[in-house]
């Protein structure tokens, strides 16, 4: 056995730790011209929104900081019956059209885009939490984050009770509304494989909903679309690794490799600018892989954006990636280095899926 110290060992960024063998080489970053779209449904009709929207009424929401980052690393309890990928489908997108970059957007009304926060969901009869972003789309409604944040690919299960809450208070509040999610765009790699490479997903979202106190209960009040309520990060793909710099996002919690807890995934977080590289690893199918270093975040960041070009007087840039797997290149006692899967024009044609979906005109 090769000694711990000569190792450079990676996690997913979660609460049980992926280790990795050694990683080396140089990635290719040629995107497969035959890759598909996999689409898996969620919420479908205005009652499954409210059977969604039900589920995370403020009590409980009040409790999530308590439930466990997500992980692919992390065993799924028993499947829940209403988790299914009936109905999903693989489609291709133009490549044409794929590569073209996004323009970030401001909400309708404001000049501060809101657009970083939080997913929460279930595993079978578990919940968990992760990070995420809103993008400008078409549809103005779609969400990125990890694959691993909304589908179990060892199950062929997408998560059950999936939504976004941007720009989350940390005592529970939402201030910007609650947005149950539609249907899940990603690679078929992820779905088929859990291939790291494709471990991204964009979420098409219904309209956003509201808890509001009424006679000792509460009613649901429609807050209109994800978009142009917060905004939306912009996408730039293609863009080799050693040739710009990116600042990463995400509400980190879990335990570094010394077992402490400097977080506490109630506040954003962010990793500075930094240069970025290829990177691989077998072990995880993660052949073109992009490294950010030095970041120490833990689990609980999974999903969160990468941006080029961030606006800080804005909010707003440009998202070139999402928060995959953590690692401790120098087998120390925190993390120093976060990856995200290359986004390329094959990236271009999952997101492009997301954003050309309708959703419900009415969710309450």
């Amino acid at each position: 056995m090769i000694p711990p110290a000569r190792h450079l060992v990676a996690a997913a960024l979660s609460s049980a730790l992926l280790l990795l063998p050694a990683l080396t080489g140089i990635a290719t970053a040629t995107a497969a011209p035959t890759s598909k779209v996999y689409a898996v449904p969620l919420a479908k009709t205005s009652a499954d929104v409210k059977r969604v929207a039900d589920y995370w009424k403020p009590d409980r929401l009040k409790q999530a900081d308590r439930y466990s980052p997500a992980t692919p690393a992390t065993k799924a309890s028993a499947a829940s019956s209403s988790a299914s990928s009936a109905g999903s489908s693989v489609a291709s997108v133009k490549r044409s059209t794929a590569a073209q970059p996004v323009a970030p957007a401001l909400p309708s009304q404001g000049q501060v885009g809101r657009t970083m926060g939080k997913v929460f969901f279930r595993f079978g009869d578990k919940e968990y939490w992760c990070s995420a972003s809103s993008v400008a789309a078409k549809n103005r409604s779609v969400v990125a984050t990890a694959g691993h944040c909304v589908y179990d690919s060892r199950q062929a299960k997408p998560a059950d009770y999936w939504i976004f809450v941007p720009n989350p208070d940390p005592t529970g509040e939402t201030p910007d509304g609650i947005y149950v999610g539609a249907s899940i765009s990603m690679h078929e790699d992820w779905s088929g494989k859990g291939d790291y490479d494709y471990d991204y997903a964009f979420v098409t979202v219904h309209r956003g909903i509201k808890w509001t106190p009424k006679n000792g209960t509460y009613v649901m009040e429609d807050v209109g679309r994800l978009q142009d309520n917060v905004g939306g990060q912009g996408l730039e793909l293609n863009k080799k690794p050693t040739t710009y710099t990116v600042a990463a996002f995400g509400y980190p919690a879990g335990e570094q490799p010394d077992h402490s807890h400097p977080f506490d995934g109630k506040k954003l977080r962010v990793c500075p600018e930094g240069a970025t590289r290829w990177t691989s690893a077998v072990s995880a199918d993660l052949q073109k892989g992009v490294q950010l270093q030095p970041c120490d975040f833990s689990p609980g960041a999974s999903g969160g954006p990468w941006l080029v070009g961030y606006d800080q007087t804005r909010m707003l840039g440009s998202l070139n990636g999402v928060n995959s797997l953590t690692w401790n290149r120098d087998a120390q006692g925190w993390y120093d280095a976060v990856s995200s899967p290359y986004f390329d024009t094959t990236t271009g044609e999952v997101y492009r899926r997301a954003a050309t979906l309708t959703t419900l005109q009415n969710v309450t």
